[in-house]
């Protein structure tokens, strides 16, 4: 991948979804269920036939629940068992965050489930943008070496409006192991301007490339190609 390529990761929910994705031109897939809770842990079923239907990576979120981020022994306890089960299913990487009562990223639970991961890439999800301090929270992702990415929103509702804490939280993380990921309220018509704006170097697309923008429809390739296109041309 060229130093100027901008990743592009898309949200698969179904294998359909996972195809068309592939062949619209995504580098990368995140492969949950659950859209309408903001992802939950797809089925091992699902996880075995997108690994098997795409060549290009698969992360795969483990979540248990959508009631919070803090999580429980027994939360724990099972999320661990499907990283395990993700690892061994095939997937490239595991998208997961875990928080503190208090709002600071759970590095105990986090330590346990990279340990799980057995190697696999870590992502740490937008629980991350449920911290009281953003760049406290992703300096403590920096100092674990498995996790290579960190999805964000800038903590907004829409990363669009969170453009200036976006180019801080590259500038934090310039040089290290860690990816910046952008995602959440992006659209095709408003990538161009927010890449040249940020430099990002990775983007995340879930609603903004579905039917009618809506979370629960289908994959739209016509929008993923744009998307791929808007990211070549910047």
């Amino acid at each position: 991948m060229s130093e100027s390529h901008v990743l592009l990761e898309v949200i698969a929910t179904t294998v359909a979804d996972a195809r068309l994705a592939a062949q619209a031109g995504a580098d990368r897939l995140e492969l949950i269920t659950g859209m309408g809770e903001g992802g939950l842990t797809p089925s091992l079923g699902l996880i075995e036939a997108v690994t098997a239907a795409v060549d290009i990576p698969v992360n795969v979120i483990v979540r248990p629940h959508s009631r919070s981020f803090v999580f429980d022994d027994d939360d724990f306890a099972v999320m661990l068992r499907d990283v395990r089960a993700v690892a061994a299913a095939g997937a490239s990487g595991v998208v997961i965050g875990m928080l503190t009562p208090d709002g600071e990223i759970d590095r105990e639970g986090l330590a346990r489930a990279i340990d799980a991961a057995d190697g696999l890439a870590i992502t740490f999800h937008r629980a991350f943008d449920e911290t009281r301090d953003l760049h406290e929270a992703l300096d403590v992702l920096l100092g674990f070496d498995a996790v290579t990415n960190v999805l964000t929103s800038g903590g907004k509702p829409s990363v669009l409006q969170a453009e200036e804490m976006i180019r801080t939280l590259l500038q934090q993380a310039a040089g290290s192991h860690c990816t910046v990921l952008a995602g959440a309220g992006l659209t095709v018509d408003a990538l161009a301007g927010f890449v040249q704006s940020t430099r990002v170097k990775a983007v995340h697309f879930g609603s903004g490339v579905r039917i009618d923008g809506n979370g629960l429809a289908p994959l739209d390739p016509q929008k993923i190609a744009r998307v791929r296109a808007a990211l070549e041309a910047t």
